[in-house]
């Protein structure tokens, strides 16, 4: 990190800050989930999303991210796996009734499938990676010496914000959510909008082509 001069930092800073607060898959993901499960739910997913966030930094660093960019069947099938994912997430949502929202949907959705799926629905959108290998180079410079640590640095800065902002998603979403669970018909529509929500995404990301 002392490698970046602070006015790098705080540009970076303030741009992923932009980024998070623009309507995208993840900040809707964990808006959805958030009033569905409660804030406690929303941050665990927003921990998972992150998990993935590091995972690409890593594999943009490590220069693994090339291969998706340069590869369209490892493209290609990333993003079905993806999309097939957030078909499922859909079906759920559709056929989840209120019973089961209002007694049991707190201790089903534990922390650690909340936390996987917040992994799994980051990882599995390559375009997350070819994103990374766009814009975090744009901060780094050779001159300050090697790339790898100023690109490992500029990504736990983006998760930093990331984890501020969709936080702060998790916060509002889930005192919605708390309004949710004193109506029946509210837990219906709010499922049927997550599942349009999901499956919605998920066409979006099978119809991603590769840039």
């Amino acid at each position: 990190m002392a490698l970046l001069p602070l006015e790098t930092l705080s540009a970076f800073f303030a741009t992923s800050i932009v980024l998070g607060l623009t309507p995208g898959p993840d900040n809707l993901f964990v808006l959805t989930q958030s009033a569905l499960h409660g804030r406690l739910a929303g941050w665990l997913v927003t921990l998972g999303l992150c998990s993935g966030l590091l995972m690409h930094t890593t594999a943009v660093s490590l220069g693994v991210a090339a291969i998706f960019q340069a590869s369209a069947l490892a493209f290609t099938i990333l993003k079905l796996i993806g999309a097939a994912y957030l078909l499922y997430l859909a079906w759920q949502a559709f056929r989840a009734n209120p019973s089961a929202i209002r007694g049991n949907t707190r201790s089903r959705e534990h922390g650690w499938r909340l936390y996987r799926r917040g992994v799994f629905m980051n990882v599995t959108n390559p375009k997350v990676s070819i994103f990374f290998l766009a814009f975090l180079p744009q901060f780094a410079d050779p001159a300050r010496g090697a790339l790898t640590p100023q690109l490992l640095g500029l990504g736990g800065v983006f998760i930093i914000a990331t984890v501020l902002v969709f936080g702060g998603i998790a916060l509002a979403a889930g005192a919605l959510g708390e309004w949710l669970y004193s109506s029946a018909r509210a837990q219906r529509a709010m499922n049927r909008v997550a599942g349009m929500i999901f499956a919605g995404l998920a066409i979006q990301l099978a119809m991603t082509e590769q840039s």
